[in-house]
C-alpha cells in the first residue's frame, strides 16, 4: 500500500507536467507542425491514390469529385 499515490498525489504530479510542457512553448509549436505536416502529406497521398483509381475505372464523376477535394487540399498546402 505504501507504494500506491492517492488520486490528489497523481493528479499534482500530471499538474508538474503540464507546467513544464508550457515552459517550451516554441517546442511544442514545432512538434505540432511536424504532426500537421505528417497529417496532410498522408492526406494528400490518399487522395492521389483515390484520383489514380478513379482514373484506372475511368470513373469520371468520382475523378471529378476528388480532384475538387485536391485542389481544396492543394489551397491550404
Amino acid at each position: 500500500m505504501k507504494n500506491k499515490k492517492s488520486y490528489t498525489e497523481i493528479m499534482k504530479s500530471r499538474n508538474t507536467m503540464n507546467k513544464e510542457q508550457s515552459e517550451n512553448p516554441v517546442l511544442d509549436m514545432y512538434i505540432q507542425m511536424i504532426l500537421d505536416e505528417a497529417l496532410f502529406n498522408r492526406q494528400k497521398a490518399l487522395l492521389e491514390e483515390k484520383i489514380n483509381d478513379a482514373l484506372d475505372r475511368s470513373d469520371r464523376s468520382l475523378f471529378q469529385k476528388l480532384a475538387k477535394q485536391y485542389a481544396k487540399l492543394r489551397e491550404i498546402g
